[in-house]
């Protein structure tokens, strides 16, 4: 009988036809060794691939990064897609415009295939884990959650991105995954699926893990009330929100509560403390890729998503992931402190001084690159025009979130991209809050969201040390207030709404779920097509850019699928 062998880094069954060029595999790493068959009852062994299953989270580059930036934000209304031109890494000026997304797109191919290489990964992983003993690998209960945990993130992502895709588990053969339809379960049973994962993870995992890079109790049970609260948007087959199920949302409430009660997570004292290095796996993460450097695997395994993202300036390359300029408008208050709901964008700040004339909220200054602001809080050096790589397309701005400054031992230059060690979060405190709020409000119960709305702000109020000059000055006016009913608002369901869905998009904004939220509220077209519509005034390419109902909310089941598939998989609505 032949002896299976088991690479380390394996080669998924799944078909890839997307050319790669030569320096977007700088992140893989040769493996050194394989693992056998026989080995299979080895511990080492077994914690071997256990750690290849982990490892694939850190394999992100720019044309498959976990951080989401492109799927997220690029085809919202926060992002542009940035670069030297529209032809520049031209894969992902559809996710910007919309209707030249195209099945045949190799980026969005590869994206796919890498999601199973993951799961793939954790399959031959819990294969292992299956054959060992408890008594030889005490472990193995707590591994299994942990591989389940990754499972359900990878399957949620294809969730969020393709809507249908092939759902495959442990006790299928990797040969017939080309087999599965992405039509075997319904849209309900597919989020059903993923939440089966975070669950089973939650009764698994423990309280707390000595490495911070292993999912918890609490995290899996973060990202099960996250599941469960998209499953609660009932989507027909045109992606239209038909029902909001209550008995679900009710769940998202106790399983929010279950992380905030367990009283280990909070929110930083500083909002600016999440986008800096010295704060990883600090109290506000909940699950993140971990990120290192100088630990023997070529450039390190450092932050692969945000190769692209660093302005020109001092960093060189490459200036992509650009706010529009409806995004910075976003950030603007009324005099009571609160967000100009309907108003917001009927007056762009651009030059300095619009920023020192109009009230501004404070994340703005954390979140976005603007000339003559301090950059990545060193008041030494302020972002300048020139920074941006091709004003006349996308605009002077740039991205701060995920980038960090050059002077930082963190910062790292493989040419012609750089990167550093900082963790990419997946979940956050914030998110919490602000699921059980949304949760709390679509039951009408708004009165028990004010509160968690009102910490998130009263946060980013106090976040204005680290954007301070040395005499105390700053390059904007911050003003922002908390929600007070019968003073500065009526506080019912309808308003509540309204405040939780700006909340989201103010804390997170550029960090990857703005255009996820659309889809999940029912409201992307009603969006996206508003805020094409004015900023195609200020951006010229998107003169025939259009969001598509109906369509448009997913993108295209990649054709080479398809066609490996042999008819299998069956392409999503109105596209051809």
């Amino acid at each position: 009988m032949k002896t299976k062998i088991y690479h380390i880094i394996f080669t998924c069954t799944l078909a890839i036809t997307c050319t790669l060029i030569s320096c977007s595999d700088f992140l893989d790493v040769t493996p050194k060794g394989m693992v056998t068959k026989e080995g299979i009852f080895n511990p080492e062994d077994t914690e071997k691939m256990v750690t290849s299953a982990y490892s694939e989270l850190g394999n992100d580059h720019y044309q498959n990064p976990n951080s989401n930036w492109p799927h997220g934000n690029v085809r919202s209304d926060d992002a542009h897609k940035g670069g030297d031109g529209l032809s520049d890494s031209g894969d992902y000026h559809g996710l910007d415009v919309y209707n030249e997304m195209r099945a045949t797109n190799g980026w969005m191919d590869y994206r796919w295939w890498k999601f199973y290489v993951g799961i793939s990964r954790v399959h031959r992983a819990m294969e292992f884990l299956n054959g060992m003993s408890e008594s030889d690998y005490p472990n193995k209960h707590q591994r299994i959650a942990e591989m389940r945990f990754l499972r359900g993130w990878y399957t949620l992502q294809l969730k969020l991105i393709w809507k249908y895709f092939p759902y495959v588990d442990e006790t299928m053969d990797e040969a017939e995954y080309k087999l599965i339809s992405n039509r075997q379960y319904s849209n309900n049973e597919l989020w059903s699926k993923i939440a089966e994962d975070f669950k089973a993870a939650s009764e698994g995992l423990p309280d707390s893990q000595k490495e911070p890079g292993r999912p918890t109790k609490f995290a899996a049970k973060a990202f099960y009330g996250k599941t469960l609260l998209y499953q609660a948007y009932e989507q027909d087959e045109s992606h239209q929100v038909t029902k909001i199920n209550t008995a679900l949302l009710e769940q998202v409430v106790l399983l929010m509560d279950e992380v905030i009660q367990s009283k280990k997570y909070g929110l930083f004292e500083d909002f600016g403390y999440n986008f800096i290095v010295d704060y990883d796996n600090g109290k506000e993460s909940i699950f993140a890729i971990q990120r290192s450097m100088n630990d023997g695997t070529g450039s390190g395994r450092i932050d692969g998503s945000s190769l692209l993202n660093h302005p020109i300036g001092p960093y060189g390359c490459c200036g992509f992931h650009i706010p529009s300029q409806n995004l910075v408008n976003v950030f603007q208050t009324s005099n009571e402190g609160l967000p100009l709901f309907d108003t917001f964008n009927n007056y762009s700040p651009i030059d300095p001084v619009d920023f020192k004339t109009h009230n501004i909220d404070p994340r703005l200054d954390h979140t976005v690159g603007i000339p003559e602001h301090i950059w990545k809080y060193d008041n030494t050096t302020l972002y300048d025009k020139s920074w941006a790589r091709a004003p006349q397309v996308y605009g002077h701005y740039s991205s701060m979130k995920e980038v960090m400054h050059y002077k930082c031992d963190c910062f790292k230059k493989v040419p012609p991209f750089m990167s550093s060690t900082k963790n990419t979060v997946l979940m956050r405190y914030a998110d919490v809050l602000l699921f059980k709020a949304e949760a709390l409000i679509e039951l009408n119960r708004p009165q028990e969201a004010l509160e968690l709305i009102n910490m998130v702000r009263r946060r980013a109020s106090d976040s204005r040390a680290m954007i301070a000059f040395d005499d105390n000055t700053y390059a904007s006016t911050y003003k922002i207030g908390e929600y007070k009913p019968g003073e500065n608002c009526t506080w019912n369901q309808d308003f509540a709404r309204k405040a939780l869905r700006f909340e989201r998009r103010l804390e997170f904004a550029m960090e990857g779920y703005r255009f996820f939220d659309l889809v999940r509220w029912g409201v992307a077209d009603e969006v996206i097509n508003k805020y094409l519509e004015v900023e195609k005034t200020r951006r010229e390419y998107y003169k025939t850019a259009k969001f598509t109902k109906g369509r448009d909310e997913y993108l295209p089941i990649p054709q080479s699928q398809i066609n490996y598939s042999e008819g299998n998989l069956i392409q999503n609505s109105k596209y051809e």
